[in-house]
């Protein structure tokens, strides 16, 4: 099969760029997903601690984007379970 695709690759250069971009967002989206499985707050692989979104504090941050905000200085407003 992949002898196939390069022999297309080599009668059809323009379609190298295509192949570079669909393989480009393909690694990317599977980056992301496995960070979301591995460092999202949601996700719970311990089953001995099923809520781990409790032990999390004001100064975690564990959003991917955020736009003006300085986790330093918050404070923690929420009671201890």
């Amino acid at each position: 099969m992949l002898s196939t695709v390069a022999k297309q690759l080599r009668h059809h250069p323009a379609l190298i760029p295509l192949f570079i971009f669909i393989g480009g967002g393909a690694t990317m989206s599977m980056m992301y997903l496995s960070r979301l499985a591995l460092r999202s707050p949601d996700v719970s692989w311990n089953r001995q601690n099923p809520e781990p979104w409790n032990k999390l504090g004001p100064k975690d941050q564990y959003k991917f984007f955020t736009v003006n905000m300085d986790y330093d200085k918050l404070k923690k407003d929420r009671p201890d379970y």
